[in-house]
């Protein structure tokens, strides 16, 4: 589990200065306020769908449209970051987390984040060999959680019996 940051703006201010900045400033709702505080109370991978879902079961009445936009605003604003999962399409919090890559489980459909100093040298050390300003790096390995070996294993033994 990756440990958060200490961030001198908690995410709610961050976007609401995210939405007073733009060219056309736009007003902070109540309904962006509660979304905000519902995604950021929690760190785990989802997506607009699951989301949708945890907010009514929450009681939470949130219109799927304001969700849909307000994602769209997040990533925008640097606080979330989308991972294309084939037609799938997951957010996690990018704001207060360090940098990490993913292990993505195609069976379950597990997340497994890690931090590697390796790696962000290694990302470093090309950026600087092609003269390129990196600002960060999204690695993502598909493949098979230890849990679903272990089953897919299992399966193959009783398909020999």
């Amino acid at each position: 589990m990756l440990q958060p940051l200490k961030v001198a703006q908690t995410p709610e201010s961050k976007f609401r200065e995210y939405l007073m900045t733009r060219p056309k400033p736009q007003r902070f709702t109540e309904a962006q306020r509660k979304l905000v505080e519902f995604i950021f109370s929690a760190h785990d991978h989802f997506d607009a769908e699951q989301l949708c879902a945890e907010l009514e079961k929450s009681g939470l009445e949130v219109s799927r449209a304001t969700v849909y936009r307000t994602l769209a605003k997040l990533v925008d604003a640097g606080l979330l970051r989308q991972i294309h999962l084939g037609q799938r399409q997951v957010y996690e919090h990018d704001y207060g987390y360090p940098e990490h890559a993913h292990l993505h489980c195609e069976s379950c459909g597990k997340m497994i984040e890690f931090e590697s100093p390796q790696l962000e040298q290694l990302v470093a050390e090309i950026c600087g060999k092609h003269h390129f300003q990196g600002k960060r790096f999204n690695l993502l390995v598909h493949g098979q959680c230890v849990d679903c070996n272990r089953a897919r294993g299992a399966q193959r033994r009783l398909d020999l019996i």
